[in-house]
């Protein structure tokens, strides 16, 4: 590795300076040289005297150049950018007009020469004078995290510490545990644990709390519309959307912080990704919410969503057309969608913010004739709707059994949003504990050892937790890879897998992360949420008829090699007492493509085609 800074006359010195301090902590050059090259994912130290340090990397791929911000160097200490959100780039700069800049995961970083804060070591010395730490005690402490300026840094571990995964010849811990099994029981027990306020305001990933309601998007579309932003996000009220397209970044306010935080977990773990670019996600810089739109809020539940009623109140009135809706409103603000419902005689106008709302209930009938009889007032904001999709993840998270969501206030959004947090963390402490960061929102689980006669249907038959976009087995090498819809789903099989076991024909397999499966596309997201699964059900079969063709129709060979046509087929179900079956494919999009087409088949013509449930969504067995 070659490291250069952008301060030529202290390269030496700052070197210099980062080996006596190491020496200071009781670990030898030879012991950090030597940590230093067991972790991949460390970094070079700063700069104790620039603000900002360069430095390339040379490797077999090529070089890049990449930009860190100054740590605090209360001890000289040796200072690492957190492990999943740095290096940075420097085109990751997001220059806004209150000098501020906005990085991916990393809170708001001030343009000014950062002022350095003290760290909780010395904070925990002046709330507590009886509890004097050494220096090397202080360094003695594992992932001691440190907060600069909204910035967060990793003290570097102590080389003298000794940890039983450190140890490349060690498979076992001392009591007969795997280090595995023993960092995801870690990863879960953290993540459920009650986070102490330090603790939430210096993890960069944590899921628990957020800085601000405004979340940043960083690399979006130049041409992204504010409908095209506001279709991925599914958390809850919507104050504010900026877009600004030169900058190629977006800014969206929340009404409460829990939406935001919400919002911005799910993009993180799920990657998100529009017009098939990856999204960086960040957070703006906190504000209040506007006095005049609190008001309405508190007074009059005010939303970005308009309604307009009454449109069709004179029997010779024509309906009124979204382009006519648009020109008559376009000089309130701009809009994110309209949805005409002509057979009801209503409308429903989402503006990009509130206050644009606002601005058409209390002036659109005082400035247009044509609405003072109509009835106008605030919808539902649709981002704030809950969707299937999230209330099966929170039913599976609480422990629900399938067909008992009734029994729970699954329309309390607050609810909802805690549950879906509480999973959000554990899933992703458990993907970035056993597969590093870049593990993070990955859906994808590997199983090995399998038995050598093993069938796909076996394996389904034991997979819980969560709906399945695909399965791959691999019978030469007694593999198989599991594709889940949901990262967090993968995360909560692997970890119940690698805890209790998975078995297959009384066989225990072996259980670990694919390759990184990358986000879901947008268009099976879409197709899930209205209810996709890889399960197609065929409804109002007449079997008694077909038992007395002189060649039947419906049954398992036949239907196998129909609807095989359409991808490779895993299990068919009969349920002849209520006249169905279910097809259940390897792949979610052979099942979508089946129900599209199927139809053209006149034995199918008047039959009653649906997605069914897939078995792998039920709840997952606490033992097999």
């Amino acid at each position: 590795m070659v490291i250069s800074y952008n301060n030529n006359n202290n390269n030496n010195n700052s070197n210099n300076n980062n080996n006596n301090n190491n020496s200071n902590n009781n670990n030898n050059n030879n012991n950090n040289n030597n940590n230093n090259s067991n972790n991949n994912n460390m970094f070079p130290p700063f700069s104790s005297s620039d603000d900002f340090a360069m430095y390339q990397q040379s490797d077999s791929s090529g070089h890049y150049q990449e930009t860190y911000t100054n740590g605090p160097q209360n001890f000289g200490d040796t200072v690492y950018p957190i492990n999943g959100n740095f290096p940075l780039l420097p085109s990751d700069f997001t220059r806004e007009p209150n000098d501020s800049f906005f990085y991916e995961n990393s809170g708001i970083f001030d343009y000014q020469r950062i002022q350095q804060q003290p760290t909780q070591f010395q904070i925990k010395q002046q709330n507590d004078p009886q509890q004097q730490l050494s220096q090397e005690q202080h360094f003695g402490i594992d992932n001691e995290i440190v907060q600069n300026s909204n910035h967060y840094y990793e003290y570097e571990r102590s080389s003298n510490e000794v940890s039983p995964f450190d140890d490349e010849n060690s498979n076992l811990l001392s009591d007969g545990i795997s280090p595995t099994i023993m960092a995801t029981a870690t990863a879960v027990t953290n993540a459920n644990a009650p986070l102490s306020v330090n603790t939430q305001a210096n993890n960069p990933l944590n899921f628990t709390s957020a800085p601000s309601r405004t979340v940043y998007l960083g690399n979006v579309p130049p041409n992204l519309s504010v409908k095209e932003l506001l279709d991925h996000v599914r958390s809850g009220v919507v104050e504010d959307v900026k877009i600004i397209s030169e900058k190629m970044c977006a800014f969206i306010s929340f009404v409460d912080e829990s939406a935001a935080l919400l919002f911005h977990s799910d993009a993180i773990l799920k990657r998100l990704n529009i017009g098939d670019r990856d999204i960086k996600i960040g957070w703006g810089k906190p504000t209040r919410i506007d006095p005049i739109v609190a008001a309405r809020i508190s007074t009059d539940g005010a939303t970005r969503n308009v309604y307009i009623g009454r449109m069709t109140i004179d029997g010779e009135e024509s309906h009124l057309s979204e382009e006519q809706l648009r020109i008559d409103l376009k000089e309130y603000g701009e809009i994110d969608c309209i949805k005409v419902i002509k057979e009801k005689g209503i409308a429903f106008i989402h503006f990009a913010s509130i206050l644009n709302a606002i601005k058409v209930v209390t002036n659109l009938p005082i400035r247009n004739p044509y609405y003072q009889n109509k009835r106008i007032f605030y919808g539902k904001d649709r981002c704030a709707f809950i969707t299937k999709t999230q209330q099966h993840n929170a039913a599976q998270f609480l422990g629900v059994q399938p067909g008992m969501e009734h029994m729970i206030e699954f329309s309390d959004r607050e609810f909802i949003s805690n549950a879906l947090l509480q999973q959000s963390a554990a899933a992703a402490a458990i993907a970035t504990s056993a597969g590093g960061p870049n593990n993070l929102g990955n859906r994808t689980v590997y199983l090995g050892s399998l038995p050598k006669d093993v069938k796909i249907e076996e394996i389904c038959n034991a997979v819980r937790g969560g709906l399945l976009q695909s399965i791959k087995l691999l019978n030469d090498r007694y593999v198989c890879f599991v594709t889940f819809i949901d990262p967090t789903a993968a995360a909560q099989f692997y970890a119940m897998s690698s805890l209790y076991g998975f078995t297959v024909q009384k066989k225990r397999c072996k259980v670990g992360w694919g390759k990184h499966s990358g986000p879901l596309p947008n268009a099976l997201a879409l197709a899930v949420s209205n209810g996709a699964s890889r399960n197609v059900y065929v409804g109002n079969i007449d079997f008694v008829s077909d038992s007395l063709r002189d060649e039947r129709i419906f049954t398992e060979s036949n239907l196998r090699h129909v609807f095989q046509q359409y991808g490779e087929v895993e299990q068919i179900n009969f349920l002849p007492e209520k006249n169905c079956c279910f097809v259940n494919y390897t792949n979610i999009s052979n099942a979508i493509l089946a129900l599209d087409k199927i139809k053209s088949n006149p034995y199918f013509k008047d039959l009653k085609i649906n997605f069914g449930k897939d078995r792998c969504g039920n709840v997952p067995h606490q033992s097999r």
